[in-house]
């Protein structure tokens, strides 16, 4: 299974992933995004446009089958 991860030593919480795929990034308390959901079925393309989109390259695509290994 893929799912986003956003690196917090490298976001400025920008919101441009939240505003993007609201149902899958959020800021936190401290003003940093995190992906704090599954990218819900039809929603890859934007998840996508995010990770494309941050402008420090804080956000990835993981394949949590591989990180469990």
């Amino acid at each position: 299974m893929k799912r986003a991860y956003v690196n917090p030593d490298l976001c400025i919480g920008c919101g441009l992933c939240v505003s993007t795929v609201p149902e899958v990034f959020r800021l936190n308390a401290g003003g940093i995004s995190e992906a704090y959901a599954e990218t819900p079925v039809g929603a890859e393309d934007k998840v996508e446009e995010a990770v494309n989109s941050c402008p420090v390259n804080a956000i990835s695509i993981i394949d949590e089958n591989v990180a469990d290994k």
